[in-house]
């Protein structure tokens, strides 16, 4: 796509797992992931896979650093804490988030799993938006399909991004989304040097409201996935239409 600039009228997300910036980057290098974010210049942003156990060069802590860097209203999940750090997820928005509440989606004995709710509130009107990282088992993601539904009910737009390790279609976690969220972004987008696994999306209610998507092919410098964005036409959108 030569024209990726932002359309009017339209609110721009990204979804991104940055691999704790190591993916085919030897080095921890939060400020070239800042940059590539800038770059789409996005609205709000679901980081999936942000690392503070290896602290940047002046000892910021990357979660405070990364809502400071892009957006203005940073939300952290916190899957796992040791000694040395935390290591989750996050929400960036600059917009205001009127509403956040943090989902424990984990799954019997499998790695703890975390969905972010918030309700933001959007120049074209409330948004609820639901970031996530979903687990590697099918039955744990089937599980955790059902419940990311019932966090995105409701009568406005919704949006649900994140990284849901879902590549296997009978019961998969698009069958279930894409019921209420019809509108959805389908690009492959693991492992980021050759891409065959669509792992990482943006689903969204009203369909109509997906009115552009993308993926930036440069991050695979950064991250052993893609980045996804896409540009959402919220004006008016009335979340009973699919």
């Amino acid at each position: 796509m030569t024209d990726t600039a932002k359309l009017d009228g339209c609110v721009r997300v990204m979804t991104w797992n940055i691999h704790g910036t190591l993916g085919r980057n030897p080095r921890f290098d939060l400020v070239r992931v800042v940059d590539l974010i800038r770059r789409w210049d996005p609205d709000i942003v679901a980081l999936q896979e942000v690392d503070s156990r290896r602290a940047l060069a002046d000892g910021a802590n990357p979660f405070e650093y990364l809502a400071g860097a892009v957006g203005v209203y940073g939300i952290g999940a916190i899957s796992l804490t040791g000694a040395d750090g935390d290591y989750g997820q996050m929400l960036i928005s600059r917009f205001p988030v009127d509403q956040q509440e943090i989902h424990d989606i984990s799954f019997g004995e499998h790695e703890p799993r975390r969905a972010i709710r918030a309700e933001i509130a959007t120049p074209f009107g409330p948004l609820t938006f639901v970031a996530t990282h979903l687990g590697l088992s099918i039955g744990e993601r089937r599980r955790q399909a059902a419940m990311l539904i019932e966090l995105a009910a409701g009568n406005a737009p919704a949006v649900v991004a994140g990284d849901f390790n879902d590549w296997y279609w009978p019961g998969s976690v698009r069958s279930v989304l894409s019921r209420i969220l019809a509108g959805r972004t389908r690009f492959r987008t693991f492992p980021a040097a050759f891409p065959l696994l669509r792992l990482d999306r943006i689903y969204c209610r009203p369909r109509m409201a997906l009115v552009r998507s993308f993926v930036d092919r440069s991050a695979r410098a950064l991250s052993d996935h893609l980045p996804v964005i896409a540009d959402l036409g919220l004006e008016g959108a009335v979340a009973a239409k699919v």
